[in-house]
């Protein structure tokens, strides 16, 4: 198991007393798995992903990250971590506006340490897999909402992450490219192996997932494999 949260428990200060942002979750997710989560603003989506990249600690569990307990972490470990085994797809690209699409993958690489050379040998080759080979000097503002969103995928693979965080990838992109998104993101998951955990509220996007979760008032309401 590639990712494992195991008996979560994540509250926050709310006046006087505790809010319960997860209660007692537990969700296994595979290399080479795409497990989507969805449940209704508020449910504790965002919670249950800021724990899974060990952004946020819970309050009581483990989080385990390719064989790492990451919840004993201190910050400068924690850091480390995410750098070598997490790669995190946010729900917009914030994309860089001076920077070409390959430099945005450059970028990202160089503070893992990697030599110049092979940077730009694994940024190339990550933008072709993401079909923009042909994209690879344009800036953000030449390149369509699902390019960049692709770009952002493609960044988020630079260091080669055992676990694949996803927020909404869909929620800025018409129904076409979503799907276009989605169906890339299955594939990279399989084709390279990562746990690959994709937050969403748009339940028509289910079917590249291999396991479902709905999360309700910070509970998982049970695990089913998707639709084929």
């Amino acid at each position: 198991m590639t990712l494992l949260l195991d008996d979560i428990t994540l509250t926050y200060a709310d006046g006087d007393g505790r809010l319960t942002a997860l209660d007692r979750v537990g969700l296994e997710v595979p290399a080479g798995g795409l497990t989507a989560v969805v449940g209704p603003s508020g449910s504790g989506k965002s919670s249950l992903l800021a724990v899974a990249a060990t952004l946020v600690s819970p309050d009581s569990g483990r989080v385990l990250v390719d064989g790492v307990e990451a919840t004993g972490l201190g910050r400068a470990e924690a850091a480390r971590l995410r750098r070598r085994a997490i790669g995190i797809v946010f729900q917009q690209p914030n994309l860089l506006p001076s920077l070409t699409a390959l430099e945005q993958l450059q970028v990202m690489a160089h503070l893992g340490g990697r030599r110049p050379r092979e940077v730009r040998s694994l940024a190339r080759e990550l933008l072709d897999a993401v079909g923009l080979a042909e994209q690879a000097h344009r800036r953000p503002h030449q390149l369509s909402g699902g390019q960049r969103q692709r770009v952002n995928i493609a960044r988020a693979l630079m260091n080669a992450p055992r676990v694949l965080l996803v927020d909404e990838p869909t929620s800025a992109l018409d129904h076409e490219r979503g799907v276009a998104v989605l169906e890339l993101l299955a594939g990279l998951t399989r084709e390279r192996g990562t746990a690959t955990v994709l937050v969403t509220h748009d339940r028509a996007s289910l079917g590249v997932a291999d396991q479902v979760v709905e999360i309700v008032d910070g509970r998982l309401a049970g695990a089913r494999a998707a639709a084929s």
